[in-house]
């Protein structure tokens, strides 16, 4: 799952990672044998590349993390949750394109 501007995102690391930032967050919670999380998966990588120093984004598999998942009650992958300031702000069930997540971090039109 290792992308280069998409931070691993677990249980252990959550609080730190995403309710800590300073920066608003993008979630990915995906799954290995999830056929449409691995479509949404490029539309996560480019937003982070675009996006570097300005947004964070992370991915975190709800089968080795899921805690976070059911603390969140994550229902099924992929779901994209946004976070700024250590809250949900909004959340996207199912693929969709980058406009939409954009939009659902404050970025977008």
């Amino acid at each position: 799952m290792a992308r280069k501007n998409v931070v691993e995102v677990n249980d252990l690391n959550f609080a730190t990672t995403v309710l800590a930032s300073d920066e608003p967050v993008l979630l990915d919670f995906t799954a290995t044998w999830c056929g449409p999380c691995r479509m949404l998966a490029p539309i996560v990588e480019r937003i982070a590349d675009e996006h570097v120093g300005t947004l964070r984004v992370g991915a975190i598999d709800i089968d080795e993390s899921p805690g976070v998942a059911t603390k969140l009650g994550i229902r099924g992958a992929p779901t994209v949750v946004a976070f700024r300031g250590g809250v949900e702000t909004g959340r996207q069930v199912g693929t969709t394109n980058k406009e939409t997540l954009l939009r659902l971090v404050g970025l977008g039109r």
